[in-house]
């Protein structure tokens, strides 16, 4: 269980490091990364949910068996994003710099199925 709990708390905190600055950077992201953006809504409700999935990571490391089954969305949660990504960059629509996100993504995965398979089923 210990696994699990510092696997969820480290993806929480790490997560909201990283999503929350984001809410200042809609501007510097047109910059850097033509086009601006043309829907703030989308972009601002995939920070609004990535950051309530980060809470969520924070809710599970605190009982991590309590909230085995919360695990498997948490799951769904990063493989969606990371696999999205990697097809993404295949496709020439996405800069390395993003797929280096979503492969961070798909190794959360990994380590939340290894957090599950660890915890017992009650």
């Amino acid at each position: 269980m210990k696994f699990a709990r510092w696997v969820f708390r480290i993806a929480g905190v790490y997560g909201l490091i990283i999503l929350t600055p984001h809410y200042f950077m809609e501007a510097a992201i047109g910059e850097h990364h033509p086009p601006a953006i043309t829907h703030p809504e989308f972009f601002y409700g995939f920070l609004g949910v990535g950051i309530a999935w980060q809470i969520a990571f924070l809710i599970i490391a605190q009982d991590p068996q309590r909230f085995r089954l919360i695990v498997l969305p948490s799951i769904l949660e990063k493989f969606s994003f990371g696999i999205a990504v990697v097809a993404l960059y295949f496709q020439q629509r996405v800069a390395e710099g993003m797929l280096a996100a979503g492969a961070i993504d798909l190794v959360w995965g990994l380590l939340f199925i290894v957090a599950y398979l660890r915890l017992s089923a009650k």
